[in-house]
């Protein structure tokens, strides 16, 4: 697989230019089976990521080993926590996630989806299923708004990760429904659920461990052209999304708390990020996140980044307080 980190140079300037530069659909060859014909995107914003279609591996029924039995993950290494009522929980380490992105899996008998988009943060769960289908998930390799677009291998329509929409094809209109998760440290999970399971392995040659985007999170966003967020805020600091709102993570973390329009988020320390530095779980701290109603209850929620949010919210509502 071609990293994305290969071409953040020279290449990256040139695939809008030779988008724009060739007439008619310059998808259509590479995806015979999407109907083009509904779409609800202007297709000179999607543009190619670097690797091809499936050239970053989804996942599908991936093993699990139990948390005691796993000695890889470091202290403060993420993971995706995805928490059904009366299953064993289950974390997916985003060192598995940065090199496929994603996983279609099940719990319990219930279908999930699980995404990570690590040009925009974007660590998101969904529920896969359509009028009683379950659908497959690939990636695309491609990118609208530096955001990774999936694709179903049933209708080949494409569904920005972001968003949980399908955007191009038989789908275009429809939305995946967001399950709660969290994105979490490795020994937070291990100690919350001490009986709960973790993603093995996959069994694909890949530097299982390292970051292919060092220092992505303090340079500037890949492959994007859009606007950049307003009120000042720095495109690649993470905000905590809920529904159509976004707090600047940089808020939070100063307060520790915040109880504002229903939710209360709630910040500590111990978790590196994924985006900085050469090794995952070496990364500078950005914090764990935890998002519930009154009731105690996780929220849906997810963390991405400021530019991200703004592409994808443009009427969203910036919670920065007094």
């Amino acid at each position: 697989m071609m990293e994305r980190r290969a071409v953040l140079g020279g290449l990256a300037a040139l695939f809008p230019t030779v988008l724009s530069a060739q007439t008619g659909n310059p998808f259509a060859a590479a995806w015979p089976e999407t109907d083009f014909t509904r779409s609800m995107i202007d297709l000179g914003d999607v543009i190619s990521g670097g690797p091809p279609k499936d050239g970053i591996p989804a996942l599908n029924d991936p093993a699990f080993v139990s948390v005691a039995t796993e000695t890889a993950l470091l202290e403060r290494e993420p993971v995706m926590t995805v928490a059904i009522e009366g299953q064993i929980a289950r974390a997916y380490p985003i060192r598995y996630l940065m090199w496929h992105e994603v996983v279609n899996d099940s719990i319990g008998g219930m279908p999930v989806l699980v995404t990570f988009c690590p040009l925009c943060n974007t660590g998101m769960v969904f529920d896969p299923r359509l009028d009683g289908q379950t659908l497959n998930f690939g990636v695309s390799g491609l990118l609208r708004h530096s955001d990774m677009i999936m694709y179903d291998r049933g209708t080949e329509s494409w569904w920005q990760q972001a968003l949980g929409e399908g955007i191009v094809g038989t789908h275009t209109g429809r939305r995946l429904r967001q399950l709660p998760a969290v994105m979490e440290n490795w020994a937070a999970f291990r100690t919350a659920h001490p009986d709960g399971l973790v993603m093995a392995e996959p069994d694909w040659s890949r530097a299982y461990g390292s970051n292919p985007y060092q220092g992505y999170d303090t340079s500037r966003p890949f492959l994007y052209s859009g606007e950049n967020p307003p009120h000042g805020i720095p495109a690649l600091e993470r905000v905590v999304r809920v529904g159509n709102r976004a707090w600047p993570l940089s808020r939070l973390a100063e307060a520790g708390e915040i109880r504002e329009a229903g939710v209360i988020l709630r910040w500590s320390a111990g978790q590196a990020s994924a985006l900085d530095s050469g090794r995952i779980g070496e990364g500078r701290e950005v914090g764990n996140i935890r998002v519930t109603d009154e009731s105690g209850r996780d929220v849906v929620h997810d963390i991405p980044f400021a530019f991200a949010f703004h592409a994808f919210h443009p009427s969203g509502i910036w919670m920065l307080g007094n």
